[in-house]
């Protein structure tokens, strides 16, 4: 089953995850789309979330939209070993893994830097983007 990541395109923080993510999704199972673009707007504005909200990485997986670290451990539970062990932490409580998440988000330009623009997939990339 294919599942949609939504993540802030301008993010250089974000790109690296992506980045990371394509590497280690040896069964190709994750599609990615920028919130910026029509197509993650599309999708956030379907659950009711605001589309100008970009502090979040997001995951549409089998019609349940995740976000925070709920979704960052359900896309390592799909990598390849040992990034796939992460997902083991899903049993600590989402208010003790939600605020470590938030204060990487909060932060992510000043420590990682943003582009002037969403980034664009070469051309290997670009059957995974939509």
């Amino acid at each position: 089953m294919e599942s949609i990541i939504i993540f802030d395109g301008v993010c250089n923080f974000c790109n690296a995850s992506v980045d990371f993510i394509m590497k280690r999704d040896k069964q190709k199972r994750f599609k990615f789309t920028a919130n910026q673009n029509e197509a993650g707007k599309e999708i956030l504005s379907k659950e009711n979330i605001d589309t100008e909200d970009v502090g979040t990485i997001y995951l549409l997986d089998e019609g349940k939209l995740y976000k925070e670290s709920t979704a960052a451990l359900r896309i390592a539970r799909h990598l390849t070993f040992p990034w796939n062990l992460a997902y083991g932490f899903v049993v600590v409580p989402r208010f003790l893994r939600d605020p470590v998440y938030q204060l990487i988000a909060r932060n992510r330009y000043k420590w990682f830097g943003k582009k002037d623009s969403c980034r664009l997939p070469s051309p290997e990339e670009a059957a995974r983007f939509i």
